[in-house]
Order: C-alpha cells, then structure tokens, then sequence
C-alpha cells in the first residue's frame, strides 16, 4: 500500500471517530508523520476528487461527500445492477434516456457518438460520467480506461487554443508552441472523451473532430504529416438547440441524441428523492441531523426551480445554511428548516399546493409535521419538535460586551462588528425614554441617587437646553440620573463601556455631541472620573432624547388583517368582531376558491403595505397557501407580519381588541396563540398555597431595585410572609419571561419600578410612590387582598371532598382577571371575591351532576347584554375544560350581572 492510499484510510478512520473533519496537524499527530506531508497527500487526495477540504484556519479535511454518500446508499439498498439503476429516476423519467445511453456503449463494435441534450442544472456531465462507468461494469473498456473530460467554453474566445487542447499541437504551430504537445483525444485512447458545451466548438474544431469520427485518425495542430490514430468513443452536452451552431456535416455523424428532462417535467416523487438525497449529503457535511419543516419541504417541492437540479441543490444548502446559522446563534437544540430559511423564490412553492395537492398528500400522508433527515438513519422519523428555551438575565452593558466578545473571537474586524452587531441600541433608548415615569420628585429620587449626580446632571441638562434652544422633561432627568449613576459605578469598578453605534451617533447627533464633550468634562470635575468616549455616546442620545420621544409617538398600533377562502368567510367574521367590539377591529381580505394563491398573495401584501403603522400587522388565516404568507410579505418588503392559522371568530375578537388596547405585536400574538390552544397546558396541581411575591425592576441593573426592595422590607406593613425579587427590564422579552417563569410558582402581588412595565394582570407602581408613601399603602392593601384569598382557598378546600379547592380558586381567578381584561372594566375585591365563591360551588354542582337554576328573563337579559356574554363564555373556557363542564347561558347570566353590574372605572393596582 502506498503512503497516498494509507494517508486516505486513516482520514477516514479518524473522520469516524472524532464524526467531523479534521486538519493537517491532527492527522499527523494521528499517524505520527511530519505534519508537512500529510499536508501535501491530503491536498493530492483532494485533487483527486476523493476529499473534501473547507478553506480557513485550518484548513478542514474530510473523505470526499460524494463517496461518503455512495457508501450509505450501498448500507440502504444492495446494490443489484449497474450505475445508471442507482440513479433516481431512472424507472421514471430517464427509463428513456439511460435505454438510449446503454444503447449507445453497447453497440457493436466502439459504442455510438452521442450528443446530451438538456438546460442548465438537468445533469448532463453526471449522466456522461454514469455512461462511462456503465461502459466499464459492461466491459466495454477496461476498468483502468480513461474519461477525460473538457469544457469547450473555457477557451471559446481562442479557437486555435481549444484545437490544439483537444488534438494536440506540433512545436512551432504558433507563437509560444516550444514543444510537442499531445491533445486530449490522445489520451482518451481506449475510453471516452466528454466534450461539454460543444455549441462553443468552431467550425473548424467541429470539421477536424467528424474527420476522427470518419477515418479513426487525426494530425495536430500543425502538423501536415503525421496521423494519430486512436479507440475513443465521444460523448459531447449542450444546452442548445444542435441545428442552429452545429455544421450538418458534423450533426450526421452523432447518431445518437440523448435529451433529459428538466426538473419540472420529473414526477414530485422523483423531486422528492433529490431533495432527500441533497439534504443527507448537508447532513452528513454538518455531521447532524437536519430537521425540516413540512410546509417548507412542500414548498421545495413545488416551486419554480429556475435551473434545475443544480438550482435545487443550491438552494437546500442555502436553507441549510441559515438554519445552522440560526442553530448555532441561538443556541437552539434542532437545526431546523423553517420558511423564514427559505429563499423567496422557493417559499412560493406553497401557492401551488391547491394544484397539486392530491400527489403532495399521496407522497406525505404519513409524514408528521417535521420531518428528519439523517446519515445515520435508514429511515425518517417524523415527530413535532419543541424548541427548548432558555432565560438570561444580564445587565444592559454586559450583553454589548459579551455580543462584542463573540464576534471578535471570530476574527471579525471592528468595522464589521460595529455593522453587523446585533443590538439595537437606538431602540432601547427609545423605549427607555418613553417609559420613564412623566413627573419626579427630586427629594424622592434623593434616596436612590446621590445628590451629587442629580446636581450633575441638572447641569448638563441646562447647558443642553441653552446650547440646542430644547426643553428637557423630568423623563429625561429621571432617566439620565439612573443611567449616570450606574456608569460611574461601572467606571469604577474597572468595568469597559462598548458603544457598538458610537460612529453613527456622533455623525448623526454632532451637535448634541460636543454638548456631551462638556459634559464629560464636568463629570470628571465632579468626580475625578475619566468619562471613556463609547460612554460620551451614550450621554449623547440622552441629550438627544427629545428626538427619539417623537420618533416612538409616530408609531401606531398592530393592525390585524383576517386572510380567509370564500367569498365572505372574512367579512362575516370581521363583521361580528368590530360590532361586538365597536370599532374597526380588523380588516378583511377574502379569497374565492377560484383565485389562484399568487394573485392574493399579491392583494395581501400591497393591503399590508397599505395599513402598516410602524408596529407590524397581524395576519389571521384559515388553511393551506395563506400559511406561507406572512414570512414572505416579510421577506419581500421588511414589515413585520406574524400569522396565525385555524382562526376562529373570538381569535378576531381577541386580536382585534388587543391591538386596539396598543399592545405590540408580539404580545398579541402569544395571546393569540394561547387562547388559540384553549388556553391552557393542561391541569394544574398545587398541593398547597402558592407564597407570595413583590418584583422590583429597574432599567440600569439591579442596584436601584435592591435599594426599592430595601425599602419595602422596612415600610411594609404585611411583610412577614412576601418575598421580593429583584430583576432588570432592559430586554422586556427576557423579562416577561422570567416574570412568567417566577408566576408559576408564586402569587406576583405587584411590580414596583423607576421605568413603567405592563405585565398582565399584575399591577405597577412607580418608585417615587413608593418613596413619597402612597405606593406602599397600595402595596399593603395588595397584600391584605391575597391573604384574603389565602383563606378562601383553604375553606373551600376542607370543604370539598373530591375537588382539589386550592387549585379551583387559582383558575377562577385567573378566569375573572380574563373577563375584566376582555370587558375592559374593573370589579372590586368584595365583588371578585364573591365571584369566587359563587363558581367554586357552582363547579362543584355541576361535576356532581347537580340541577342548574333557572335565571329571570333570560331571553331578554341575553339581548340586552350579547357582548357580555360572549366575553364571559370566552374567560371561562379554562374551567370548563379543566372540569369537563359545560357552563350554559342560564348561569352565565348571573355571572355576568355580578361582572357588569358592580364594575368600576380600571384602576391599576386592582387584580384578582
């Protein structure tokens, strides 16, 4: 064995162990070699065609795709047959061409010339490449027999230089000829030459190869004297039609003419194994299963592929590519293949699903909902992937730091990381800005910020006001104080500050700028603390706030476009949400059965174009194509759309009077998406009383939420059995998560915070309320409340024998927090608590089979109250589905007069 072939064995053993590629010198310290040439065999090795390499440091080597995959088809399938039995389709669509392709090496003597005719991407150099083998496991040629192959495009612009490439060129025939040369047909002796692009022959080429084709024989370029003869069968490919660029001459002696078909004229099932086969081969490239979205493979499946079976490749290995990318960005479990991976062109596919819907569920019906392709399977096993999610609670300069971080171990440059860093600082301030409590009180603030930065930062703020003509609000004074306070703390602690857009804010903000040179300088002689110039930055938006303020006022609210087929299927449902509701909710789009998928695709994304008001659009579908239309509105114009399917009339309702109330769209989309699922995950069990919690939030950290929280501890009355927790609200994301993780296993009683947060059904109270004394009056009353349901839960517990109390009262409450979020109201704690007791016993009658009473009236009181009714129904579909119950219009009466008839004007620290 030579050191080439020990050098390919042992690749490949180490491939196996390590299950990824590896370089240069692993492989070296693998086989004890000099790392040098191990270096030199692999590059041998890759030139050869039998390993793969991916440039960059280091170079990563692996045994050649193409051979790995050849191997797992031979583990799948025994092979029985020749190469061309292997291919797909050829039972199908190419059962014709590859009977004339073995037509055309089997007859006698030399086989037949044969010309390969087909567009880009249909595989005309890999069905050469199958004839050439099939000559071999044929014995046609012998095994060791050449395939050469040439592009004749690659010197088209030198005729003389393609002739003298393929038949060879005499010393002196033209300028730079020094030597005897053999051509490519010589070398062909004894097997085959594959001449691609043939079209781009010149005549003269074209004369000189029939005269080989007539006589056996051939001279070189330039040579008068001397035949060469040679045993080569031609096998020539174009994309063009023969007749218009081939001399007739020429045409006559290729009898044999293979055309291949183009992608859309093979069957989707043969579609279907092409895709299966390219998504193993990125499977094995990735070493990991790739997971696949079933939408997102019909949309493969169906679209418009411009070039073929080249053209499909590509784009699964771009798919595949964001998928990792976002896989590895996001720290997601899955490298899963979703619609938002997938170029424009190919989400399309999915309009065509009404056309061809019959052959796609023939070829899918017994595939889930993902799909997984994998080297190591023989099989695909299709189940439901759930996303595993985790939660980070870091302080606002720690994730520019750590983003910074990650994307300098990369190697990028600064330039490039300041471009492509992902943190929207501009965005954050905004919100900041807009969510800082409108009035201050300065001997409030006094007792979480210093003196001397208040007295600071009422100096910057009057220059900045004098110098710009501006007025300054207590926002931005509240604000600039908190975020002054924390710098200085970081400064010296010896922490850095990063300002990933410090570049573009001193370019767009210059004057405000140099006002935040001043500053910089009178903090330093205020503190002796050198202000770094990424901080200077940040002072910079703060005196550009009031900019930013008007920017964010601009932005509207979540529009919500219900998308439906039939002819009024969307207007009926918009039609009852706007009148239930009272305003213009929603708007509708209907699609008749006979309009094609493109042709609304077009009408929704110019509607969305339309009505967007900066905060995204909400599309509400039924089924089929309408899916796949919001990632592609997205991708094609850069609004934000979501999209929710199975809509029903009370998903309008909700959506429509969410995005009334202005929430974003992200929230209205959970919501949706929870009330769309029935709005539970199932049972709670709670073997005891939930303790009870106060969340104190801050913008800069958690030093003004420790001091809230230390606070509390020494005002609150009922303090002995709350715990108080403190987190940051930088990403609101990341803290409604945390919020929603910490009310799984506590009663939260409120949210006390120097920035306003609006968390459902908790209340919140500003920091200077808290420090002035009427928030923790508030607070107490909260938790005087809770102690109230407290004991509730645990009477009706000891008196229900086969009913978990504790558990009933937490939905019930939940259920009314349900009702007045819905009806927009607000129901007084006497009154909930009654609430309360009235359907504890009232579920407990009803799974015992008990009679229900009779209300007064009730036709009447229906009408008059339809809205009421609809909404109640709709907050209490927890409890029926948790109980098995079916709670009727006679007892939703009473429920909803105790509701209407007791309700108040919302106030913000009431909840159940």
């Amino acid at each position: 064995m030579n050191k080439l072939e020990q050098v390919y064995i042992e690749l490949s053993k180490l491939n196996k162990e390590v299950n990824r590629g590896v370089n240069a010198s692993e492989l070296s310290n693998y086989m004890n070699l000099d790392r040098a040439n191990i270096s030199r065999y692999l590059n041998c090795l890759y030139k050869g065609g039998r390993v793969d390499k991916i440039e960059g440091r280091p170079v990563i080597y692996s045994i050649s795709i193409v051979e790995t995959n050849k191997n797992i088809q031979n583990k799948e399938t025994k092979i029985v047959g020749d190469s061309f039995d292997q291919m797909l389709g050829s039972r199908l669509s190419l059962q014709v061409p590859i009977q004339q392709a073995k037509a055309a090496i089997l007859y006698p003597p030399h086989g037949l010339h044969t010309l390969i005719l087909g567009e880009t991407g249909v595989g005309k150099s890999m069905f050469a490449e199958l004839m050439y083998l099939f000559a071999k496991e044929s014995k046609v040629i012998k095994d060791n027999a050449p395939f050469i192959r040439f592009n004749c495009a690659d010197y088209a612009d030198n005729p003389q230089l393609v002739i003298a490439q393929i038949f060879g060129v005499k010393k002196g025939a033209f300028t730079g000829a020094d030597n005897d040369k053999d051509g490519l047909l010589k070398k062909a002796n004894g097997g085959i030459i594959f001449l691609d692009e043939v079209h781009r022959l010149s005549p003269q080429a074209q004369e000189m190869l029939f005269t080989y084709i007539d006589k056996g024989s051939f001279r070189a370029l330039g040579d008068t004297e001397k035949l060469i003869h040679v045993d080569a069968q031609i096998i020539t490919a174009t994309t063009e039609d023969p007749q218009s660029f081939m001399l007739r001459t020429f045409t006559r002696r290729i009898p044999m003419t293979i055309t291949l078909p183009t992608l859309k004229n093979r069957t989707i099932e043969e579609r279907y194994y092409l895709l299966e086969q390219f998504i193993k081969v990125e499977s094995i490239r990735l070493t990991k299963s790739i997971y696949f979205n079933k939408n997102a493979l019909i949309s493969f499946l169906l679209y418009d592929c411009p070039n073929n079976i080249g053209q499909l490749k590509s784009d699964i290995q771009l798919a595949c590519a964001k998928a990792f990318l976002n896989y590895k960005a996001n720290g997601k479990d899955f490298i899963l293949i979703e619609q938002s991976d997938l170029h424009q062109r190919v989400k399309k596919g999915l309009m065509a699903l009404q056309q061809y819907r019959s052959e796609v569920e023939s070829l899918l019906s017994n595939m889930g909902d993902v799909l997984r392709f994998s080297y190591k399977d023989d099989k695909n096993v299709f189940n439901m992937i759930k996303e595993s999610e985790t939660v980070k609670g870091e302080y606002f300069y720690d994730i520019i730091e750590r983003k910074l971080e990650e994307l300098k171990k990369k190697g990028l440059e600064e330039k490039e990381i300041n471009d492509i860093l992902n943190i929207d600082i501009e965005k954050y301030f905004k919100r900041y800005i807009r969510d800082l409590p409108g009035e201050y009180r300065k001997e409030e603030i006094l007792k979480i910020v210093d003196i001397a930065i208040l007295d600071t930062v009422e100096e910057i703020l009057a220059l900045a006001a004098k110098k710009l003509n501006r007025k300054y609000d207590e926002k931005v004074y509240f604000g600039l104080a908190l975020h002054l306070q924390g710098s200085l703390e970081r400064i010296s602690e010896g922490n850095k500050i990063y300002h990933p857009k410090l570049n573009f804010i001193r370019v767009q903000y210059a004057d405000e700028f140099l006002i935040a040179m001043e500053a910089a300088k009178m903090i330093y002689e205020n503190f002796g603390t050198q202000v770094p110039l990424d901080e200077i930055g940040y002072l910079t938006m703060f005196i550009s706030a009031k900019a930013y303020e008007k920017d964010e006022k601009k932005l509207g609210k979540v529009r919500v476009v219900v998308l439906m087929h039939g002819h009024t299927t969307a207007s009926s449902m918009v039609e009852v949400a706007n009148s239930l509701i009272g305003e213009e909710c929603a708007i509708p789009l209907d699609m008749p059965l006979s309009m094609k998928a493109e042709e609304m695709y077009e009408i929704a994304k110019k509607k969305v174009q339309e009505i967007d008001s900066g905060k995204g659009v909400l599309l509400l579908v039924d089924m089929g194509s309408l899916t796949n239309f919001a990632d592609m509105i997205k991708e094609e114009i850069g609004i934000e759309v979501k999209y929710i399917d199975m809509t029903s009339t009370l998903l309008v309702i909700e959506a429509g009077r969410k995005s009334l109330n202005g929430k974003d769209l992200d929230d209205i989309y959970k919501d949706c998406i929870n009330l769309s699922q029935n709005g539970i995950q199932g049972k709670k069990v709670l073997n005891e009383i939930k303790g009870s919690i106060i969340i104190t939030a801050c913008f800069t950290g958690e030093g003004s939420a420790e001091r809230i929280k230390q606070i509390l501890k020494q005002r609150l009355i009922n303090k002995d059995n709350i715990k108080i927790v403190p987190l940051n609200i930088l990403d609101k994301k990341d803290f409604s998560e945390k919020v929603n993780m910490l009310k799984n296993d506590y009663n939260v009683v409120a949210i006390v915070g120097t920035v306003f947060v609006e968390s459902d059904n908790i209340p919140f109270i500003p920091a200077p309320d808290i420090l002035a004394g009427d928030g923790i009056k508030s607070l107490d009353e909260l938790i005087h409340r809770e102690e109230d349901y407290n004991k509730i839960s645990k009477s009706i517990d000891n008196q229900m024998k086969d009913m978990d109390g504790i558990n009933l009262v937490v939905l019930i409450r939940e259920s009314i927090c349900e009702m007045e979020e819905r009806l927009e109201t607000n129901v007084p704690h006497e009154v909930k608590v009654g609430i309360v007791i009235h359907l504890c016993f009232l579920i407990e009658k009803m799974v015992n089979g008990g009679k229900e009473i009779n209300f007064e009236k009730l036709n009447e009181y229906r009408g008059m109250h339809s809205k009421e009714f609809i909404m109640v129904k709709q907050s209490l579909r927890k409890l029926e589905l948790n109980y098995n119950i079916n709670i009727k219009d006679n007892q939703l009466a009473f429920i909803v007069r105790m509701v209407t008839e007791n309700s108040v004007t919302v106030q913000p620290i009431d909840t159940v």
